[in-house]
């Protein structure tokens, strides 16, 4: 691939620094993911700078029309700590005529609300838990013709914030008390969904037009005991020491039946379709014993740090980081976007 000027645009706390050596793993860990695209963007060649972005759009485009960078690598994740405004960073690239890597900005609309997402998929018939959502500042009812254990979590929120053992209920008043809490410490309205037992599993897709599977990951939850529900919360997410002590880790998938791989697939490729992701995203499913498959959430932009799942699922495939970073910009290139194709 020929050298590129990339412009890696990362959250303003985020800039990694230039020397890491002497810290940890830990000291590393907050900007793991933006360390590893710069390194790797840097080794394979590309002329790489980054830009912090916080809470204005100044310093972006005056990069943007001084440097006239090839393609913006977005790594934002949201902006002014609103998660749903990614979106409109996406939409003010998409002005400015500049191509960027990731989701379109329609995509990343319908993907980061979780309800509305639920109902697109429910009008396509992908199989998804019923679910109801409650809102901040309406008088709590708990939801009819829904079946316990419910599993309660944020309507916009990711990396499984507010998400604790406490959010799968079995009745109503543990049900109202985890609602407020998403409510009052989260700070969102409450997504409710009933609880499927099973297989956590991911399957990573790269494509705009023409869509590319990756293998399946499982989240193995180890020897997890068996009074706690298996679900990804923040602690097994994000706690070292917890995965260490029960053997929590993620793995390829390897067992599962034909049926449920394809199953897995064809969904996949429906939902990317049916949300109008681009890019790169991630979908997470829940596998029952039987083979019954149910699609929790689209993650458009999931984490692609080097160890994390999705680049791990991509070397499986045998694509390795650099050309999975150089394929993002490919397709973030190769985008069709309304103003290339001619519309105004």
């Amino acid at each position: 691939m020929k050298q590129l000027k990339v412009l890696v645009v990362v959250h303003e706390t985020l800039v990694p620094p230039e020397d890491v050596s002497g810290l940890t793993e830990d000291q590393m860990s907050e900007w793991r993911t933006e360390y590893d695209v710069i390194r790797t963007l840097r080794q394979a060649g590309h002329e790489v700078r980054v830009l912090g972005v916080l809470d204005s759009l100044t310093e972006l485009r005056a990069a943007i029309a001084d440097w006239k960078p090839n393609i913006v690598f977005n790594l934002l994740e949201e902006f002014n700590g609103i998660v749903t405004y990614d979106q409109h960073v996406v939409a003010f690239l998409e002005l400015m005529q500049q191509p960027y890597t990731g989701c379109n900005p329609r995509g990343l609309l319908l993907s980061r609300d979780k309800p509305l997402t639920k109902q697109l998929l429910s009008y396509h018939r992908i199989p998804t838990p019923q679910f109801a959502l409650l809102r901040k500042g309406i008088k709590f009812r708990p939801p009819n013709k829904m079946r316990y254990p419910l599993f309660v979590k944020s309507a916009t929120e990711d990396a499984s914030l507010g998400i604790a053992q406490a959010s799968v209920v079995e009745d109503a008043v543990h049900l109202k008390e985890r609602v407020a809490f998403i409510h009052d410490q989260v700070g969102t309205d409450a997504l409710v969904e009933e609880y499927v037992a099973g297989r956590e599993v991911y399957v990573g897709v790269l494509g705009n037009e023409r869509l590319t599977r990756l293998p399946v990951r499982e989240l193995h939850f180890g020897s997890l005991p068996g009074n706690q529900a298996t679900i990804a919360t923040r602690k097994i997410k994000w706690d070292r020491k917890y995965q260490e002590k029960y053997g929590i880790d993620w793995r390829s998938a390897t067992d599962l039946p034909p049926a449920v791989e394809a199953s897995l697939d064809r969904l996949s490729r429906r939902i990317y379709r049916a949300l109008g992701l681009s890019g790169y995203a991630r979908m997470d499913f829940r596998v029952r014993d039987n083979g019954e498959v149910f699609v929790l959430e689209a993650n458009a932009n999931p984490n692609i740090g080097e160890a994390e799942d999705f680049a791990q699922s991509a070397l499986t495939a045998g694509i390795g980081y650099q050309d999975l970073l150089n394929r993002l910009i490919m397709l973030g290139i190769a985008y069709k976007a309304e103003w290339r194709a001619g519309y105004g």
